[in-house]
């Protein structure tokens, strides 16, 4: 690998290792975001909400250098950086930034692979979602908050009252 931009990138990690990897990240010092969002789990004989990963075995990695990179390779349970033409993915800080915004009041939060057609451009004015930069689309028959995450080809839903919108 020859060159690294310093950024947000996105590690791909064995099964329901995120939150091991982010603890251990923590411990030596590498900033890492694991987004989660609570969901109501139900067994037979009770419920709970839990918190669930956003995508799940990704985890974003802020990296500032080739050191960080091998030591967050070294870590037990990361596999591989995300990649394109063999240069590690970098995630832009508005994606980031919107991620961050969206998954904060982590209620009724969604995440689809599915194609969505261009919406509305829009950004929150007020309320718990203040800058977040989306899209407002129809998705069966409610609107909702539309944040693209190209790089996981995933888009992350989230439901807001009309009154906090603003279009661009």
């Amino acid at each position: 690998m020859s060159k690294l931009i310093p950024g947000w990138h996105v590690i791909y990690t064995r099964p329901k290792h995120e939150k091991r990897i982010h603890n251990r990240l923590a411990e030596v010092n590498i900033k890492s975001f694991f987004p989660t969002v609570k969901k109501l789990k139900v067994w037979s004989d009770r419920r709970k909400y839990i918190d669930v990963p956003l995508f799940p075995s990704y985890l974003f990695i802020y990296l500032d250098g080739m050191n960080s990179y091998f030591q967050t390779l070294d870590t037990e349970g990361c596999l591989y950086y995300i990649k394109t033409d063999n240069i590690v993915s970098r995630v832009s800080d508005s994606v980031m930034n919107n991620i961050m915004l969206a998954t904060k009041e982590s209620v009724d939060v969604e995440v689809s692979d599915n194609r969505i057609s261009v919406g509305k451009q829009l950004v929150i004015k007020g309320g718990a979602l203040t800058g977040l930069q989306c899209e407002l689309v129809e998705y069966y028959n409610h609107k909702k908050l539309l944040v693209r995450v190209d790089l996981l080809n995933r888009n992350i839903l989230v439901p807001v009252p009309k009154e906090n919108l603003m279009l661009l």
